[in-house]
């Protein structure tokens, strides 16, 4: 039986046929409605994506240790954790990190997410159009 090779904890897992995204919110509905709107394909062009939902702090800092994600999508209105405290420290803490995207509570507090070094921001209530917009401008980027 063939092993699959292993990704680096530190780099994208842009070389297998699936993009990874990992989705933090405490709350599980904000979850569903990230998958929701992006859903299997987020554009032709790319390939399928694969989500991976967590819904605390500490399990986001454990999954990205693992590596292998190639966006990240953080609920910036999570509690006790918010997206943008979390954001920062993934950029501040991992050499290589993929993309970030910040969920606001508002338009107006992007200014936070640009200080947590996200490299997008999208404000609740989540549109899907709006969010696959930005999905796909991070993930083309990264290519």
């Amino acid at each position: 039986m063939a092993v699959p090779s292993p990704v680096s904890p530190r780099e994208p897992s842009s070389t297998s046929a699936m993009l990874r995204v990992l989705v933090y919110s405490d709350n599980p509905r904000i979850r569903e409605q990230v998958r929701l709107a992006l859903g299997k394909r987020v554009h032709p062009d790319l390939p399928e994506l694969s989500y991976l939902e967590v819904a605390t702090a500490a399990m986001v800092i454990r999954q990205m240790d693992a590596g292998g994600f190639d966006l990240v999508i953080l609920d910036g209105e999570a509690s006790p954790v918010g997206g943008m405290g979390i954001a920062k420290q993934l950029k501040d803490e991992i050499e290589h990190c993929p993309p970030v995207l910040v969920l606001t509570g508002r338009p107006d507090d992007a200014w936070l997410a640009r200080w947590s070094r996200a490299e997008a921001a999208v404000p609740h209530p989540i549109d899907p159009i709006r969010l696959g917009d930005a999905v796909v401008s991070l993930l083309r980027a990264a290519a």
